[in-house]
């Protein structure tokens, strides 16, 4: 085996592991350079045309070995020149390419390209939000025809999102200390991310600060935002149990899909009932009504209300933690649909608004912890505290298909896994082998495989999210 280098005077190495067995390189012994007849043009071949020659002492498992001379700061990378490939024992070329200190300085701005992806994403996020709540903090009145105390919205959304940032700062820590770290499950070949001991159950802080804002602002006088609370800790609750199941089970395995769905339904069934029986204040004079937009306008759904509300708790838990697999995903998808659904409710009930926007603001300050590379996730305790809070608001206010429309990328991400189990039942029972149409569910899972990188997917995410949020809010003010 041949090798050719130049002869700079120091040495990094940059290599995709281009021999079979590379062992980590000792100390180098330096040599007197020599110059080797006939490996110029094979140093042209890679782009180099005047060389001088050094060797270089790399230890491999086959016991060859070559030298090199160290001297300046240069960057070597490694060519297979046979037309072999590897299996051969045909000619390398080391290219080097000297680095001076300017180029070293170009380079810095580069190394922080991925810090720049992990802000702009959020940094974009949040200009969005509030732009969109400032806009709807200035004409809140007109649409409610009544005095509106200033930044209605914007002061939930705004407080939530400072105290959980804050809050991060000191519980994050804590779930690390304390070894609540999630369980890492194998769900096919996607590699994930993730560090092996992140911190789990996020929402065990951002939800109740969330809750509570929006309580203390609406000065416990709103009946529909204490229900849309109680929903709301009720699914913290049942998260809670399935976390707690994983992390101390010798399995890792929470509640049953069975037990978990029950324990959903029940909670949706007493939210039902309980609305049945409350004196919700709605501009209609009646409840169990569920605006669309014209020609349809008012529709009166009876006991179907009742059927509807349990069916959107159970649906709305599962949507968010479908999409709780890539960091960032969950959150960002979760304070969209909240901000869409605090304007689309604003003209039946202002109060449930200031819960949407504080919810909202809770999932943003989580967003800063839960970012690409996250320090923390949700758990369950979180995606399905999120979902029951979004049901809790439709339920509330009757605006059951504006929280559809917000929830698009959610309501696909659940399709996927709906209509691969599907797919590949029905061929297995026709074809007696079962066919996939993804790579793997959910989508997010597929895009991955697939060659996107996971902040690209998120992004893309966000931009869906925001589009079908806009029109959610805007169907839900020409509906009321």
């Amino acid at each position: 085996m041949r090798f050719s280098l130049l002869t700079p005077s120091s040495y990094r190495f940059y290599h995709p592991n281009p021999f079979r067995s590379l062992e980590w390189i000792p100390p180098l012994s330096v040599t007197p350079p020599r110059v080797e007849s006939g490996s110029v043009s094979s140093f042209k071949r890679h782009g180099c045309s005047s060389v001088r020659h050094s060797s270089v002492s790399v230890k491999a498992f086959d016991d060859d070995s070559f030298d090199f001379y160290s001297g300046d700061i240069f960057t070597a990378t490694y060519a297979i020149s046979s037309s072999e490939g590897e299996e051969s024992d045909g000619d390398y070329a080391l290219n080097v390419v000297t680095e001076t200190t300017a180029q070293k300085l170009g380079k810095f701005p580069r190394g922080r390209k991925k810090h720049r992806i992990r802000y702009g994403i959020n940094l974009g996020l949040l200009a969005f939000l509030s732009l969109l709540l400032l806009l709807m903090d200035s004409f809140a009145w007109k649409i409610v025809r009544l005095p509106l105390p200033p930044y209605f919205l914007s002061l939930p959304f705004f407080t939530s999102a400072i105290l959980v940032t804050l809050a991060g700062y000191i519980f994050v820590p804590l779930l690390d200390r304390l070894k609540v770290h999630e369980p890492i499950r194998t769900l096919g070949p996607v590699p994930h991310n993730r560090r092996p001991t992140i911190p789990t159950m996020g929402g065990l802080f951002f939800v109740p600060i969330g809750v509570v804002v929006a309580i203390a602002l609406t000065k416990v006088s709103s009946i529909e935002v204490l229900g849309a609370a109680a929903a709301t800790v009720a699914f913290a609750g049942v998260g809670l149990v399935d976390d707690s199941l994983s992390l101390y089970s010798e399995n890792n395995n929470g509640l049953s899909a069975k037990i978990q769905l029950l324990l959903e339904a029940a909670v949706g069934t007493c939210f039902a009932f309980w609305l049945e029986t409350a004196s919700i204040s709605s501009p209609y004079g009646m409840k169990m009504l569920v605006p669309l937009p014209s020609p349809l306008g008012l529709v009166y759904l009876g006991k179907l209300y009742l059927l509807l509300t349990s069916c959107y708790f159970v649906s709305m838990g599962n949507l968010v933690k479908a999409t709780d697999g890539l960091d960032g995903l969950a959150g960002g998808i979760a304070a969209l649909a909240f901000v869409a659904m605090a304007v689309a409710v604003l003209p039946i009930c202002s109060e449930l608004s200031v819960f949407g926007a504080s919810m909202a603001g809770a999932c943003f300050g989580f967003l800063l912890h839960n970012r690409y590379r996250a320090s923390v996730s949700m758990g369950d305790t979180g995606s399905l505290a999120l979902g029951g809070a979004l049901a809790a608001m439709a339920a509330c206010s009757g605006m059951f298909f504006p929280l559809f429309i917000s929830s698009g990328v959610a309501v696909l991400e659940a399709s996927s896994v709906i209509i691969q189990v599907v797919f590949y039942s029905a061929t297995k029972h026709l074809k007696g082998k079962g066919r996939r149409i993804f790579k793997t569910v959910p989508f997010h899972h597929h895009l991955r495989l697939s060659g996107l990188k996971e902040p690209m997917i998120v992004t893309m995410a966000y931009v869906i999210s925001s589009l079908l949020s806009l029109s959610a809010a805007y169907i839900g003010l020409i509906s009321a």
